[in-house]
C-alpha cells in the first residue's frame, strides 16, 4: 500500500531526517494560516498517490499567504493520472545547490533489498539510469548480515561524491535503509534529497510503500497516520468497489473472500490461489474476456463470506457474468464456495445458471459441490480441466 507524500514525511520525521516546516492543508483558509506560520515563500503541492504533479499544473510557488490560498483553490480540483486531491501539503520554499535521488526497494532477481542511489535528483530514475548510468549507483544490503552505514556510504561515494557531502549524506540514507526494514516496506523513497545553499541537506519528496502483509503488524503506525483499515491503496486510492471488498473480507476471520481489485470489464471473477488467481486474470484476456475485477477466494471462508463476496461483485454495474475459479489442487472446500456462489446469485435477483459462466475450484468435498451445481444447473468442471481452459469456457460463454 502506498503512504501520501504527507504521510511518508511524518514518518520520515518520527526518524529525525531532516524535513521543512510544512502542513497539510485542506481549505484554502488552511493553506493561508500555514503559510503564515511558515513564514516566507513556500510551495503547494497536490497529494495524490501519482507521480506528474508538476507537469499537471498541481505544483506552485506562493511568495506570502493570500497567494497560497489562491493556488489552493487552484490546485485542488487539478486531477493527476487520474487522481483526485486529498488534500495540498503547504512547504517552506527552500534554496537547492544540488539535488539528489535515493531508494531502497526489492531486487527481485537477486533476492536482495537494493539501495538506488544518484547525484542527479529531481527528476525520474528510470531516465537518469538510461541516459546518464554512471550517475547511479545499486549497492545490495544482506538480509543476514546487521545492517551497518559502510552500505550507505559505498552506495553514495559510487557515484563520485566525496567529502563533507558524502558525510553528511551517508547518515540520511543509513537512516533510510532502517526504515525500511522496520515497517516492511517495499520503497522507501526521496526524490529530490537537497543540497541547500547553506550545505545543509533536506528532504523535499518523499514516497512510502508498505507491503500490504504486513498491516496488521503496523496498525498502530496506520492508526497514527490515519489510514482507514478498509484503504487498499495502491497507486491510486481505492474505489468505493475495493473499500466494500475489503469489509467483506475483514467480516469473518475464515478463509479470503475479496482483496478486490476493481477494472471496467463486463465479466465478474470470483477467483483464487494467489499466483493462481493472477494466472487465472491473465487467461480470461488472453481469451479476449473484459474482467470486471480481480480478486482472491480460498483458505475455506464461510459461506456468507462467499455469498457476500458474489454479491459485491454482480453488484458492480455492467457485470453480465461471473466466473469461479480456482488453482490446480486447492484445500478449500468445494461444497463451501458452491453454497455461497450460488446463495449469492440467488439473493442478487439472479439466475445461477446463466450468471455463473463456469464453475472450476478443485479440492476437498468436491462431489457434494457438484451436486449443488448440478442441481442449479451450473457448468462446472474438475482439475482435468486446466485454468486456461476453464477461463476459455467462461469468456466463451459471454456472447451467449
Amino acid at each position: 500500500m502506498r503512504f501520501y507524500e504527507y504521510e511518508s514525511k511524518a514518518l520520515f520525521a518520527r526518524h529525525g531526517l531532516p524535513l521543512g516546516k510544512r502542513a497539510l492543508a485542506r481549505t484554502a483558509d488552511d493553506a493561508r494560516r500555514a503559510a503564515a506560520e511558515i513564514g516566507g515563500p513556500v510551495v503547494l503541492k497536490s497529494q495524490v498517490l501519482s507521480g506528474g504533479r508538476m507537469k499537471a499544473g498541481a505544483v506552485k510557488f506562493a511568495d506570502d499567504p493570500a497567494q497560497a490560498a489562491a493556488h489552493f483553490d487552484a490546485i485542488l480540483p487539478i486531477v493527476v493520472n487520474g487522481q483526485k486531491s486529498c488534500g495540498v501539503l503547504v512547504e517552506e520554499k527552500s534554496p537547492i545547490a544540488q539535488e539528489y535521488y535515493v531508494g531502497v526497494t526489492w531486487d527481485g532477481r537477486r533476492k536482495l533489498p537494493v539501495v538506488i542511489f544518484s547525484d542527479m535528483g529531481g527528476i525520474d530514475i528510470e531516465e537518469v539510469a538510461e541516459k546518464h548510468p554512471d550517475h547511479v549507483s545499486k549497492t545490495h544490503v544482506s538480509t543476514l548480515l546487521p545492517f551497518t552505514p559502510r552500505v550507505a556510504k559505498e552506495a553514495i561515494a559510487a557515484t563520485g561524491v566525496t567529502g563533507n557531502d558524502l558525510t553528511r549524506l551517508t547518515p540520511i540514507v543509513a537512516k533510510l535503509v532502517e526504515i525500511f526494514f522496520q515497517y516492511d516496506l517495499t520503497l522507501a523513497e526521496i526524490n529530490p534529497l537537497a543540497k541547500l545553499a547553506d550545505g545543509r541537506f533536506i528532504v523535499l519528496d518523499g514516497h512510502v510503500d508498505l507491503e500490504g502483509d504486513a498491516r496488521e503488524k503496523h496498525k498502530k503506525l496506520l492508526d497514527e497516520l490515519g489510514i482507514k483499515p478498509e484503504e487498499t491503496r495502491q497507486a491510486r486510492p481505492p474505489t468505493d468497489f475495493e473499500i466494500r471488498g475489503a469489509q467483506v473480507d475483514a467480516s469473518d476471520h475464515r478463509g479470503v473472500a475479496g482483496n478486490v481489485v476493481e477494472f471496467d470489464g463486463n465479466l465478474g471473477l470470483v477467483i483464487g490461489a494467489g499466483g493462481g488467481s493472477l494466472t487465472l486474470f491473465d487467461a480470461v484476456r488472453k481469451h479476449g474476456g473484459r474482467p470486471a475485477n480481480y480478486c482472491e477466494i480460498g483458505g475455506n471462508p464461510s459461506v456468507k463470506k462467499a455469498c457476500a463476496l458474489t454479491k459485491l461483485v454482480l453488484s458492480k454495474p455492467g457485470v453480465e457474468k461471473i466466473a469461479v475459479m480456482m488453482n490446480v489442487v486447492s484445500n478449500t472446500r468445494v461444497d463451501i464456495v458452491a453454497r455461497g456462489v450460488v446463495k449469492g446469485c440467488v439473493e442478487s435477483g439472479r439466475d445461477p445458471a446463466k450468471t455463473i459462466a463456469i464453475f472450476r475450484i478443485p479440492g476437498s468435498w468436491e462431489a457434494d459441490g457438484f451436486k449443488i451445481l448440478e442441481k442449479y444447473g451450473v457448468e462446472f468442471c474438475d482439475r482435468s480441466v486446466s485454468m486456461y481452459e476453464a477461463a476459455g469456457r467462461a469468456v466463451a460463454k459471454m456472447g451467449k
